[in-house]
């Protein structure tokens, strides 16, 4: 085994020079070298923006016999006036590498323009490459990336290798040991981060032919000579086809329903007046005596002293309460009504048992201890609460489970109330291959259980929509599929009565097999919106809308309608994520969320939104970038009690690699974690935006990132 080669980081900001604990950089720089597995720990030190100690810490590493092979600088190489890291490390220069310098360069213009902002210096002092990186971890991560797998062989001719012995193997062999190619050299540092102990454990599937090269066709059920090769649907990202699902989600549908535990979840498609004030009457908000109290101008007047229990008031119905005679008091209830010409309430800890009554089972008298109650002490006046014909809801409030809104329809005396009908979800999944997940049948062959159903039903009923289990859609015969759609639709067999949404599972990839999207247009007429989608996991998502019509219960005369039919991918991580990422929000919309303008205007923290809560969380490690599309990655959002910040953890950070699409990874997850297109690692210590799914947890831990 070859020696490993020495490392020394330096680190040059006067923040990080000041707090250690600040500097982000040699965290990030570290996993990357150590990935090659050609480096021992880098050593790391910190200075100020400082041009003698910068050359100073540089000279120590690469003068004398105990040298080091590689140097990186990071900080210092832009252009503010403290910007002295290249001024410091040019003189120290003995041979200048513009090629390396070149690399770097050309791998941040990909990222941003800001790169030609960038003064990066690279060569070689005796036998050590110096290096100069940005100072901020991303650009940092990004530069050393671009030349990292190059490093070791410069290195060695740095430390007097003999170049011509280096090379006689070949330029292929060369660039084989280093693991990069001439022929597509920009890709050789994008699977570096899966060694991170999160990234996904299994080989990205890579085409390796192109568009052109394959044949296209139009008639997919032609056989396997003729069907489709790549996908005919374009790409779109997934804000393309959240705002495609939108435009095609028709507006709710509003019905009168009964106020009573049915509504909860639903949303008030009108607004509603209070058809009764509360309190109705003047009512005691203690436990006490109900009294005629002086009016301040009755001077030398006093409540305290002892006065005859007259009668008994309880919130009771019906019955007609007694008027209150002077120097008499009366016995009341909290929330039970004042007798007539009663105008105060004085609590019972402020009296004093006088006297019983011969049969010792009430009070005869009663001593006010107080002297000071005034009119309307303890007093709700009627319609202090709610007043009559006031508004109480709003058209696009949500009737929520907490139960303050049913309350107040209720105490109002609002027996109906109009709501947006929630959709009707039906669950498909597809497949010869699909055993029932409860069929105690061992498996054979190539037979799986049916997760998805089980999975998505579950989620679709924690969302408050009413489910219907459609079971399984075998692909052969291919007219079953088109049938259990179809039937779906009309609600016959397992649909007792029709959907308006069907979700299925499967059958949406380039398989011989997969015929959703032929059936579909074909068979049922519907129009395919988007079959593709810019994202991991869930790639193969289709939407699709399907006329269908239905009797009008007066006239008998047919309205068309379209239905929403989302086809999610096979994989249950993948069919999870895009059940969150795309149907939600279209859920949302047909049961009338994001209605009430005003709310939206006016309070729009206050206003219900569509789809999942979107809130911002700090990357607790480094998490794997995909170079071309968005990733929706699994998490543990916990929240701090330190700091009150949200902190995101991969459910697959425990050691064991994570494929987007392993359904594990999402068992555990409460939030999904929104990672943008890029090279290398999103760092740990960003902040970035986060879908939650589930509750957050409390952690009393302190997180440092």
């Amino acid at each position: 085994m070859e020696p490993k080669l020495k490392v020394a980081i330096l680190i040059v900001s006067d923040t990080a020079s000041k707090d250690p604990a600040s500097d982000k950089v040699a965290g990030t720089l570290a996993p990357i070298l150590a990935q090659e597995g050609k480096w021992e720990p880098p050593a790391i030190r910190i200075v100020p923006d400082n041009v003698f100690q910068i050359q100073q810490a540089v000279c120590d590493w690469a003068d004398g016999e105990d040298w080091y092979n590689l140097i990186l600088l990071s900080g210092g190489t832009g252009f503010a006036v403290k910007d002295n890291t290249p001024e410091a490390v040019t003189p120290l220069i003995h041979r200048h590498a513009p090629g390396l310098v070149h690399g770097m360069i050309a791998a941040s213009l990909k990222v941003t323009l800001f790169a030609m902002m960038a003064r990066p210096v690279a060569g070689v002092r005796n036998k050590s490459l110096i290096i100069t990186l940005p100072g901020s971890p991303k650009g940092a991560m990004e530069n050393l990336e671009a030349v990292v797998k190059l490093l070791p062989h410069a290195c060695i001719q740095s430390a007097g290798a003999n170049s011509r012995s280096l090379h006689a193997v070949g330029m292929k062999k060369l660039e084989s040991d280093a693991g990069v190619s001439s022929d597509n050299s920009r890709n050789h540092h994008h699977h570096h981060h899966h060694a991170h102990g999160h990234g996904h454990g299994h080989a990205v599937p890579k085409a390796h032919t192109s568009p052109a090269d394959r044949p296209q066709s139009n008639d997919p059920s032609a056989g396997p000579n003729q069907r489709y090769r790549a996908s005919p649907y374009p790409m779109l990202s997934v804000e393309e086809a959240l705002r495609m699902i939108s435009e095609q989600t028709s507006a709710p549908m509003v019905i009168d329903a009964p106020v009573n535990t049915s509504i909860v979840g639903s949303v008030v498609a009108e607004d509603v007046y209070a058809a009764e004030m509360v309190p109705a009457y003047h009512a005691s908000i203690v436990d006490g005596y109900a009294i005629i109290a002086p009016e301040p101008t009755d001077v030398g007047a006093t409540t305290k002293g002892v006065f005859p229990v007259a009668s008994i008031t309880h919130a009771t119905a019906g019955g007609v309460l007694e008027p209150l005679q002077p120097g008499t008091i009366a016995r009341i209830t909290t929330g039970a009504p004042l007798p007539p010409n009663a105008n105060a309430v004085v609590m019972v800890e402020d009296t004093v048992l006088a006297s019983s009554t011969p049969d010792g089972k009430e009070e005869a008298t009663v001593e006010i201890l107080a002297d000071d109650i005034q009119p309307g002490e303890n007093v709700r006046d009627p319609g202090s609460d709610v007043t009559l014909g006031s508004k109480i809801l709003a058209r696009g409030d949500l009737i929520s489970p907490a139960g303050g809104e049913i309350g107040l329809l209720a105490a109002t005396g609002t027996r109906t109330v109009k709501v947006f009908k929630k959709p009707r979800v039906g669950v498909l999944s597809t497949g010869d291959e699909l055993v029932e997940h409860d069929d105690p049948r061992e498996l054979v062959g190539g037979q799986i259980r049916d997760s998805n159903r089980p999975s998505l039903l579950s989620c679709l009923s924690s969302w408050g929509f009413e489910t219907v289990d459609l079971g399984i859609a075998r692909d052969t015969p291919a007219s079953e599929l088109e049938h259990a759609l179809r039937d779906s639709l009309r609600g016959i067999g397992r649909a007792s009565a029709s959907v308006d949404v069907i979700v299925t599972t499967g059958g949406v990839s380039m398989g011989e097999l997969d015929l959703l999207k032929p059936t579909i247009e074909r068979s049922l007429g519907g129009t395919i919106h988007f079959g593709r989608v810019s994202m991991k996991p869930g790639k193969p998502t289709t939407f699709a809308t399907v006329p269908f019509k239905e009797t009008a219960p007066t006239s008998g005369q047919q309205e068309r309608k379209s239905k929403l039919i989302f086809s999610l991918p096979g994989n249950p991580a993948s069919a999870l994520v895009t059940l969150n990422l795309f149907v939600l929000p279209s859920l949302h919309k047909l049961s009338g969320l994001g209605e009430s303008s005003q709310a939206i205007a006016t309070k729009p923290w206050m206003a219900p939104q569509l789809g999942l809560p979107r809130v911002a969380v700090v990357l607790t490690h480094h998490f794997p970038l995909d170079p071309k599309r968005t990733e929706y990655h699994r998490a543990v959002v916990t929240g701090s009690r330190c700091d009150g910040r949200l902190y995101a953890t991969s459910t697959g950070v425990e050691g064991v690699g994570q494929r987007s699409s392993r359904v594990g990874s999402i068992a555990r997850a409460n939030a999904l974690v929104v990672l943008r297109p890029g090279r290398g690692v999103g760092i740990k210590g960003e902040i970035v935006e986060a879908l939650m799914m589930g509750p957050v947890y409390g952690s009393d831990t302190r997180i440092i990132c």
